[in-house]
């Protein structure tokens, strides 16, 4: 007979291609399970590559008074005040070096930065949100506030091409972070990861890697997965993160995050009775 697990402090979970369905939308079935465990007293804290203005529907998921760690770890953001309390970002010196050489460099690329306070898109960067002027570049114009995140698109080379090209140029001086959006670079600051976030935000609240159970679904989600105790790939995932995470649940179009919480909340393993959760401890 298998054991159940010891509930985690904490849940952590990506949320475009994980928690959220295709379409962007959340279920009731998966808004019940949230809910369940902030009652139960379970921390569920959203780990994303989303900017804060994109965070204000999602957070009251987490009962209005909990945390999301946004912009791929570069930004901590409080649901209650809706306000973010920490950030890291590019030092300035070293962006105006990246993006000097990334515009010389990759042909056609049209670039833009997330500060805090709001983005900055260069005019020629597409983009699905609708822009206000205050948006529009160049992103050269970034001036006090932090940049947390660089981003970097071309219509005129291939996508590993175009990734390859971008990697060449910053070296060292940033983290290429593939978070699904096809021909996007989202170059993060080289010692800001999700994992490295939501690790920091763990340990100030007494909490270690085995109290935590992560969700994901791509390749920027892997060193959060890596590093908690238990971590979970959705059926639809990158390729690399299904190896890489310990347990595998069904695809975020069939709420594979509530599935495997469900489970839990039951007091269940992670895979008994379920032909969509499979275990990969100790294989």
């Amino acid at each position: 007979m298998t054991s159940p697990l010891r509930r985690p402090r904490v849940v952590a979970t990506d949320l475009d291609g994980t928690l959220l369905r295709s379409d962007g939308t959340v279920s009731d079935r998966t808004r019940r399970v949230l809910a369940a465990l902030d009652e139960a007293g379970t921390q569920v804290v959203f780990v994303t590559a989303r900017p804060p203005r994109w965070l204000t529907e999602v957070g009251r998921l987490v009962g209005g008074h909990g945390v999301i760690i946004c912009l791929g770890g570069a930004c901590v953001y409080d649901v209650g005040t809706r306000q973010v309390v920490e950030s890291r970002g590019f030092a300035l010196p070293a962006l105006r070096d990246v993006v000097r050489d990334l515009r010389a460099a990759v042909p056609g690329v049209a670039l833009a930065v997330e500060q805090v306070d709001g983005p900055v898109f260069d005019a020629t960067f597409r983009h699905e949100e609708d822009m206000p002027d205050s948006w529009r570049g160049p992103v050269e114009r970034a001036r006090d506030a932090p940049v947390a995140k660089l981003l970097a698109r071309t219509d005129v080379l291939e996508q590993d091409e175009f990734f390859e090209q971008v990697l060449d140029v910053v070296g060292e001086r940033a983290l290429l972070a593939f978070s699904g959006a096809a021909g996007l670079a989202e170059l993060l600051p080289p010692d800001v990861t999700k994992a490295g976030a939501l690790a920091a935000w763990s340990s100030s609240h007494g909490i270690g890697a085995h109290e935590v159970w992560a969700f994901g679904d791509m390749p920027n989600d892997l060193p959060m997965l890596t590093w908690a105790g238990t971590s979970y790939a959705v059926a639809n995932a990158h390729p690399e993160v299904l190896e890489t995470a310990t347990h595998v649940t069904a695809s975020n179009d069939e709420d594979g995050v509530a599935v495997a919480l469900e489970r839990l909340l039951d007091g269940a393993s992670p895979s008994a009775g379920n032909p969509t959760a499979t275990g990969r401890q100790g294989i």
